[in-house]
């Protein structure tokens, strides 16, 4: 079955085509170069990267076209080329015939999305923090002044395991003992066997900076994933049934980049990395999950970094609605309502502004009737109404900029 949907083809292109261009709808393929050179560039560059030069065995479109979204690059060939193209249903079989080139694709992945998401949490928060287990105090720390003391006691036990020489093993064995009744709730051990578990509401499955040995898969309930840095936590998803996550540190070997926490009672299947190995050639289908749930989380992040660009605070908080439209595919074309999944201060933690700053905007939002506050969600009675305001504050802020580079002579 497998090796029907492989007929890989190959594509030439002469220098200075374009293969893909950025906002082009329906990315259902994407290209490994097998000759030449190709510079891939986005209209909101990560710091550090205004575009990129790929090579013989580089790819480009993978995050598009496994997250079934638009593209969101340009490439344009620097060389003649010749290019394997890839159809989004041919990935499985492509595992199964060649599974180096899906994990180079899931390595890859999983490397820029860490980074990624430190740069979005240096971009909104103004600060960020190292992934080592000497960070589980700080984790700990926050949600102790919270008074979320299941949290608490999972990072502090966290911490005095991980680290039993800190500089803070005074303070947390003395916050321990004051959660101590907190302890019966709270599961920080798991055997090794164990291929299913369940998280009551509000159980921490693990804590940035934590050593990372497994993946999971949602089979119920909803888990939020976040950081915690200089005492603000910034929500980075929240997962439903059938999404994977703990991937990161299970691929990498590193510390978690983030915290997981049950949002609701969760059931989840767990994945070691012994598994995961095999399965890479056994169930080419589960791999082929890990790598659309990568490409969508990278397509994520990708377009929160490029709304930190805008500059007018209330147009960064309505393209960050837009943003959640778009990733949970919304119809953008009409005027039905919608509850999203997270309340104002997960939006201001999104977009970077304090609480006082967005509460402040908020309020004009709900005098304009355009938003509403639902059992602590932010409710629209209009998608396209979001949609519109969004595309006018990000065009101003592209007029703004290009009107400062033709004054300053940049732009001809």
């Amino acid at each position: 079955m497998y090796e029907e949907q492989v007929e890989l083809g190959y594509v030439k292109y002469f220098k200075n085509a374009y293969i893909v261009m950025e906002g082009k709808q329906n990315a259902n393929c994407f290209f490994i170069i097998q000759r030449g050179s190709v510079r891939v560039s986005r209209e909101a560059s990560v710091q550090g990267e205004k575009y990129e030069i790929l090579g013989p065995g580089d790819f480009f479109g993978v995050i598009s076209t496994m997250s079934s979204h638009n593209y969101i690059e340009t490439a344009q060939a620097l060389t003649d080329l010749i290019l394997i193209k890839v159809y989004r249903h041919q990935y499985a079989g492509l595992i199964q015939k060649s599974a180096p080139i899906a994990i180079k694709i899931i390595m890859q992945f999983s490397q820029k999305l860490r980074h990624l998401n430190q740069t979005l949490a240096k971009l909104t928060l103004k600060d960020t923090a190292e992934d080592s287990p000497a960070h589980l105090f700080s984790v700990a720390e926050y949600y102790y002044k919270q008074k979320q003391s299941a949290q608490a006691f999972y990072a502090y036990t966290k911490y005095l395991k991980y680290c039993p020489g800190g500089d803070f093993v005074k303070t947390a064995v003395n916050r321990l003992a004051g959660l101590g009744r907190y302890a019966a709730n709270v599961k920080t051990e798991f055997r090794d066997d164990e291929s299913s578990r369940v998280y009551t509401k509000n159980s921490m499955i693990f804590a940035e900076g934590e050593p990372g040995k497994e993946l999971f898969i949602i089979q119920k309930g909803t888990v939020k994933i976040s950081k915690v840095v200089d005492d603000k936590e910034v929500l980075l998803a929240v997962l439903k049934a059938g999404d994977i996550f703990g991937e990161m540190a299970l691929l990498e070997g590193k510390p978690r980049a983030a915290n997981a926490i049950a949002y609701d009672d969760c059931h989840v299947i767990v994945i070691t990395k012994a598994n995961f190995e095999i399965m890479i050639k056994s169930q080419p289908m589960l791999i082929e999950k890990v790598t659309i749930l990568l490409a969508e989380r990278l397509w994520l992040v990708y377009k929160q970094l490029a709304n930190t660009g805008i500059k007018n605070p209330l147009g960064r908080m309505y393209y960050a609605l837009l943003i959640q439209l778009e990733k949970n595919r919304i119809p953008l074309n009409n005027h039905s309502p919608y509850t999203f999944n997270f309340g104002p201060d997960e939006l201001f933690n999104m977009v970077g502004i304090s609480n006082m700053m967005g509460r402040q905007f908020l309020n004009g939002m709900q005098k304009s009737k355009r938003i509403e506050i639902l059992s602590d969600k932010i409710h629209t009675n209009s998608v396209m109404e979001i949609v519109k305001l969004a595309e006018y504050y990000r065009k101003m802020d592209l007029r703004t900029g290009t009107k400062k580079l033709r004054s300053s002579g940049a732009v001809l």
